[in-house]
């Protein structure tokens, strides 16, 4: 089984992991740095949001899950809120808007439910897709591209109730509402994120047990995610196939990928289990849906535990690009030979931390970009930023993570375009931290970071920054 671990764990201890060259940035340097510079025309800034977090009154998986408790009597959420109301923004996104424009954003990542729209199988509420279309509507009046999002973590009732993920027509239920929303929206909307994080929703919901369903089973978190891309594959080919409509001109009426959480993963120390751990880390984590895409191959592994290796070829090909949330790193700690062979490092007490206890580590966005940028696919960053009620953190957490795109830019890309994503300025809701001035999901809701056009081999790479 060593073997499996080493084989699994070479690429990305090589290049993300831990046999790198270590990138320290420098402070005056940052200070010093032209911020924004040269980015070129058509380069993208903007907002995003998830459609749960913040519209109010939805009714999915999550709704009974807010008011439940684990088994400890520990609520779901932190402080006990619900999605009841949120923001609101289904009844005030006219206001939305407004912020926008007084941001100067030219683009917007918003969600649609898809228990909105589809609240039983096979029925389409009108009423609700009418509405999305006057949000997509005023924003392209205001000169601002929506980009949509599909699934962002919650489900329908009723396919929660067939076993969600789980549920053998899954992916096929996904392409369909997909599709209608393709057809619905596409004269309004080329930019499509069919998937936001399927590996958080994995590993919250199947390993941790945090989410709906609350499950801590490695072999079932192995089956969803094979069901995720999947999914993503023919929902893809679903809306190449309803979306015909070029809505800004440039040519082509679909722009696809997903939003996936990439962190970096550092052995803790030199000891080559360390190694060998955090690159299975990556490999499961980072890679697992991103491979399949370029390979048309589903290989997804946790050592020793569980596995799938199979021929997918109708996955190749499904990005037009690759969405990058970026918040920290990991430093590993390797235990082979125990149930759980990865445990968390302790931060080192001289690097600055987030409210949610996170290591602030600009230096890490730097790396991923440069390793991804390989895929030769366009990458938007879709998310990037700190938890920091008192706000003393923000300004050189922006700053620092500019440079790091910059840096990127510096060490082997050119700049296309930059995507600037904030978060607004208004209490949204966060899944697990709940809701409220006080906790650290309202300041991870606005205060992300802002990033860097990169190109690659003559392919554009793009960032977002949320704030």
């Amino acid at each position: 089984m060593r073997g499996a671990w080493q084989a699994t764990a070479l690429a990305a201890t090589l290049s993300v992991g831990g046999c790198h060259k270590e990138l320290t940035f420098d402070a005056a340097a940052i200070a010093a740095h032209p911020m924004l510079a040269g980015a070129p025309r058509g380069f993208l800034l903007g907002a995003a949001t998830s459609a749960h977090q913040i519209e109010g009154g939805t009714q999915n998986d999550w709704t009974d899950w807010e008011r439940g408790r684990y088994s400890d009597g520990r609520p779901h959420i932190a402080d006990g809120a619900t999605t009841a109301r949120a923001a609101d923004s289904w009844n005030r996104w006219p206001a939305d808007v407004e912020a926008l424009k007084t941001l100067g954003a030219n683009v917007y990542r918003l969600g649609v439910e898809w228990s909105r729209l589809e609240p039983t199988p096979g029925a389409w509420d009108q009423a609700a897709a009418g509405r999305y279309r006057a949000m997509f509507g005023a924003l392209r009046a205001a000169g601002i591209a929506p980009m949509v999002t599909l699934h962002h973590f919650t489900l329908p009732p009723w396919l929660a109730a067939r076993g969600g993920w789980e549920w053998a027509g899954a992916p096929a239920a996904f392409a369909a509402f997909v599709g209608r929303a393709g057809a619905a929206f596409g004269d309004l909307v080329d930019l499509w994120c069919t998937i936001n994080e399927p590996n958080v929703y994995v590993a919250k919901s199947y390993l941790s047990a945090e989410w709906p369903p609350g499950v801590a089973d490695p072999r079932r978190a192995v089956t969803v995610m094979r069901a995720l891309i999947i999914g993503h594959a023919l929902a893809t080919a679903e809306l190449r196939r309803t979306d015909r409509a070029d809505a800004d001109g440039d040519g082509r009426a679909t722009m696809i990928g997903i939003a996936q959480n990439l962190r970096v993963f550092d052995p803790a120390s030199r000891h080559p289990v360390d190694a060998l751990v955090a690159g299975a880390a990556a490999s499961f984590y980072n890679d697992s849906f991103i491979d399949a895409v370029a390979t048309g191959r589903i290989h997804i592994s946790i050592p020793t535990v569980a596995s799938v290796d199979e021929r997918y070829p109708a996955a190749r090909g499904t990005f037009d690009y690759l969405g990058v949330n970026y918040y920290t790193r990991e430093r590993v700690i390797g235990h082979l030979g125990r149930t759980n062979a990865y445990r968390r490092a302790p931060i080192d007490s001289r690097r600055p931390q987030s409210d949610m206890g996170w290591e602030i580590y600009p230096e890490g966005l730097t790396r991923l970009l440069l390793h991804y940028a390989a895929y030769e696919w366009p990458m938007i960053v879709t998310e990037n930023g700190v938890a920091d009620a008192r706000g003393d953190r923000r300004p050189d957490f922006l700053r620092a993570h500019i440079y790091a795109l910059d840096r990127a830019r510096q060490d082997g890309a050119s700049p296309r375009r930059r995507w600037r994503r904030f978060r607004r300025q208004r209490e949204t809701y966060d899944c697990c931290a709940g809701s409220g001035p006080s906790s650290a999901s309202r300041t991870s809701r606005s205060s992300c970071t802002g990033v860097n056009g990169l190109a690659m081999k003559g392919m554009p790479l793009t960032a977002g920054r949320s704030l």
